[in-house]
């Protein structure tokens, strides 16, 4: 008998119809040679601390750090999951081989791993890897099943993660409840630190303080109209960003520059090309749902793998946004499917997937299709099954996913990019009043500007013509070229003609320095994504993706968790730190658990483990190490205890040293550390 394991009820159970394992038994299904049976969740977890050593029960700083010399797992304390586990050993007893069937990604692969072990699993197991939930992809997957050793990096992977997540977790979580934490017993606050959470909350944190302390600057823009367009002011480069900083001086231009003739000096036309907006990955969607109808990361992740279980999109836990060569043949089929759901697809109906350039072939772009930028899983695009029976949220999404993939198969959009430049000789007059001549001009000519854009063919954009809230993923409308909204409105310029020349109208226009903006959960899923850093552009995302804080499957369940501890508030759509998570991290002394760039660093050696290029042993003894000194600078701290000098303050913690909580009073102890 051959027994699969899915990841879920659900799933189990379309896998059990494709198989023809139709009797339906408690825990499994069964026939034709096959018994299909499921997890839910992790059915099994590391050890509690105290189930290593009973000295660990109690929280004691002198127990830490607490390293057990070999880790153990155990059937989680759930009497619907032993119950399971349960039936999931027994037949494993019994079977002649096992097929891993469970969520094809890291946690998918960890899950199943701990419950064959647990179960004293003796036979052989392959490996079920699937990126879609059809009937098609299902059957096509039982025919390349793999050895589950071609899997074992994979696993070591997530063996790592969560090894990493327990050690610094529980000794961190221990020291700092311990040195810092109010009240006592019962009552003592416990400070929850994790791996990732900690410095995703330093993220929001820091972002907060920036808002806070953020101090605004008045200055003026110089913009002048010229036939009913307004040109900007291109003061010199090495003048300051705000170089208007008094509305005097900025009058003073005017009055140097109101009487002369404005001469256009360049007109200069160039046609570009704009490309479709790069297919999801789970973190783009769950951006873009935020966006757009305010869905939180976790609410997105949901609702697509909902999708994914009713076989209407495909595997949607995923880092990448190209498709792998084998989909290129397929798409005519998946297109089909939508078609009556989709007019956009109209105009692609016909065409073959045979790579040639001629009118009947599909598109087949490098920007979709590239095996390089593909591992385990490609982006997320329909099926080509009926989305029938969705929920309102549901196909808000399915469309979301839908309308980008049709969009990939269309022209790109040509447009033509007008910019001209012009020039106002200043008057020689007014030019003496303008202290210095700050403005350092050439000729004393003060130049000025103006964009234009025409949409010549609308190519992909005609796919959202009629989806009016779809901004092709707009987060930075004034830089983002896949903004259509962005394009459609783009300043229409008359026929300008260079050396014209004619009157003009200069105004200056008062403007005030912005703070930052609060992180929403799209931007902050941007900001785990790249570590922190501000990136636009979507090629130099891509690089940074391996440095980033998280896995697109698990930052959901980490801001969902800040949410829980009560360390961070939702306004609106924006993210507030409490005073709790303010005083957290001001608390958190280890540069290692705020840092998104350090903890980046820890996630791409989890993916070189996986890729083999770095081995489990030395993430293991870089753990230890790592805990070993968070622990020490802990307990080392000398913050919180008498003062060695008085005897009465406290000591206080400063930025480079210790000092007394009583220096007002004349209490002279200091130590820099």
């Amino acid at each position: 008998m051959i027994v699969c394991v899915a990841e879920k009820p659900s799933v189990g159970q379309y896998i059990a119809k494709v198989l023809g394992a139709n009797a339906r038994h408690e825990g499994y299904f069964e026939g034709n040679g096959y018994q299909v049976t499921w997890t839910f969740g992790h059915l099994c977890a590391l050890l509690d601390p105290h189930e290593y050593n009973p000295q660990w029960r109690g929280w004691n700083m002198s127990a830490l750090p607490m390293v057990p010399t070999r880790f153990g797992i155990k059937v989680t304390e759930d009497k619907g999951v032993q119950k399971q586990f349960n039936t999931i050993k027994n037949l494993i007893e019994h079977a002649d081989e096992v097929i891993n069937c469970g969520d094809a990604g890291q946690e998918g692969e960890l899950i199943q791993r701990w419950v064959y072990q647990k179960a004293g699993c003796k036979v052989p197991v392959k490996r079920l890897w699937v990126s879609s939930l059809t009937e098609e992809a299902i059957a096509e997957g039982f025919k390349q099943l793999k050895d589950q050793s071609e899997y074992q990096r994979l696993y070591e992977a997530g063996l790592m993660r969560a090894i990493g997540d327990w050690l610094l977790g529980m000794n961190a979580s221990r020291a700092y409840t311990l040195r810092y934490a109010k009240g006592v017993g019962k009552d003592r606050q416990i400070l929850s630190i994790g791996r990732v959470q900690t410095p995703t909350l330093a993220l929001i944190v820091k972002r907060q303080q920036e808002i806070e302390h953020f101090v605004p600057r008045t200055y003026w823009e110089l913009k002048t109209k010229y036939r009913d367009t307004l040109f900007s002011a291109q003061l010199p480069a090495e003048e300051d960003e705000y170089a208007i900083t008094s509305e005097e001086y900025g009058n003073a231009i005017i009055d140097a520059i109101k009487e002369q003739p404005f001469m256009i000096t360049s007109v200069e036309k160039k046609k570009g090309t704009e490309s479709a907006p790069r297919l999801f990955d789970l973190t783009s969607l769950q951006v873009e749902c935020n966006k757009r109808y305010a869905f939180s990361a976790d609410e997105t992740l949901k609702l697509i793998q909902s999708l994914y279980e009713k076989r209407i999109t495909t595997y949607p836990r995923v880092d990448t946004t190209y498709l792998s060569e084998d989909i290129y043949p397929k798409v005519p089929a998946t297109l089909q499917g939508i078609k009556d759901y989709f007019p956009q697809v109209a105009p692609l109906l016909g065409l073959k997937a045979d790579g040639k350039k001629s009118a009947q072939s599909l598109p087949k772009s490098s920007k979709v299709f590239d095996n390089k930028k593909v591992t385990d899983h490609h982006a997320i695009i329909p099926t080509g099954q009926r989305p029938d029976n969705l929920t309102a949220n549901e196909k808000k999404v399915f469309d979301m996913v839908a309308l980008r993939f049709i969009a990939a198969f269309y022209p790109d959009c040509i447009v033509s990019n007008t910019t001209v430049l012009a020039e106002v000789e200043m008057s020689k007059e007014h030019l003496s009043q303008i202290a210095d001549n700050q403005l350092q001009l050439t000729n004393n000519k003060l130049p000025f500007k103006v964009t234009g854009r025409q949409i010549l063919s609308a190519g992909w954009r005609e796919v959202f013509a009629k989806d009016n809230t779809n901004n092709a993923d707009n987060e930075n409308n004034e830089n983002n070229p896949n903004n259509e909204n962005n394009a459609s409105n783009a300043q229409a310029l008359p026929a300008f003609t260079q050396w014209e020349a004619g009157p003009h109208v200069p105004q200056l226009i008062e403007k005030t320095t912005t703070p930052p903006k609060w992180y929403t959960e799209a931007t902050l899923l941007r900001a785990m994504e790249t570590a922190g850093k501000t990136v636009d552009d979507e090629e130099l995302r891509d690089a940074m993706k391996e440095n980033g804080i998280g896995r697109p499957s698990t930052r959901a369940a980490i801001i969902e968790k800040l949410f829980q501890r009560k360390y961070i508030v939702k306004e609106k759509k924006n993210l507030k730190a409490t005073p709790t998570g303010v005083e957290l991290i001001r608390t958190i002394i280890s540069p290692l658990l705020k840092s998104a760039e350090l903890t980046g660093r820890w996630e791409k050696k989890l993916r070189e483990i996986e890729a083999g290029t770095f081995t489990a042993q030395q993430f293991l003894d870089e753990l230890k190490q790592m805990t070993s000194d968070v622990v020490r600078e802990v307990k080392t701290d000398k913050a919180g205890m008498r003062c060695p000098v008085c005897g009465q303050g406290l000591i206080l913690r400063g930025r480079t040293r210790y000092g007394c909580s009583r220096w007002r009073e004349g209490c002279t102890y200091a130590e820099n550390f």
